[in-house]
């Protein structure tokens, strides 16, 4: 999904300098020119690990959003994702030291993201049935912070709230009735 901004929606800090607003890259620009760095810098991870895979960048909301596929890639993902993790963290850190500008960066290898998130919207769904059965709030296991923002949306979605308590590694999804 691709998202239009116009150039009437450019800022321009203090309006002092004209040509400002012309001059800077539209948000939709920021964002691929976030992934095309991210692409390089995971280009550069694979080759010195001697990994074959195919690079996709893509601009999904407000943030660049990058694919891994290719042949066996387990070993990006690591157990539960956790190398997965890491290595976004990474490559965010490579973003942001090119531009400066803290990254919102999504990364995905072999699918995994993509299937995590639809083993989450399927969670939520059940929980959130169930709260709206019972009338009692459901409590579900801790999850990482793009597992509990999934479990969110779809509650929200649903027409409940839900919150977010404890301390990582704890930290877990309450999903409250209406």
């Amino acid at each position: 999904m691709t998202e239009q901004i116009t150039d009437t929606e450019a800022v321009v800090d203090g309006g002092t300098d004209e040509g400002t607003a012309a001059s800077r890259p539209s948000k939709i620009e920021r964002l691929e020119h976030e992934g095309d760095i991210a692409a390089d810098y995971l280009e550069e991870l694979l080759d010195i690990a001697d990994l074959d895979g195919d690079i996709d960048m893509d601009v999904e909301g407000d943030r660049a959003s990058v694919q891994i596929g290719g042949a066996d890639l387990s070993i990006l993902v690591g157990r539960n994702g956790e190398v997965l993790e890491a290595l976004q963290e990474l490559t965010r850190l490579a973003v942001y030291r090119e531009t400066g500008e803290r990254s919102r960066l999504m990364l995905d290898v072999g699918g995994h993201r993509a299937e995590q998130r639809t083993r989450l919207e399927a969670l939520a769904e059940k929980s959130i049935a169930q709260v709206k059965e019972s009338g009692e709030q459901v409590s579900l296991e801790p999850m990482s912070a793009f597992e509990r923002k999934v479990v969110h949306d779809v509650v929200a979605a649903a027409g409940l709230t839900s919150e977010s308590e404890g301390a990582e590694p704890k930290r877990h999804v309450v999903i409250l009735p209406a």
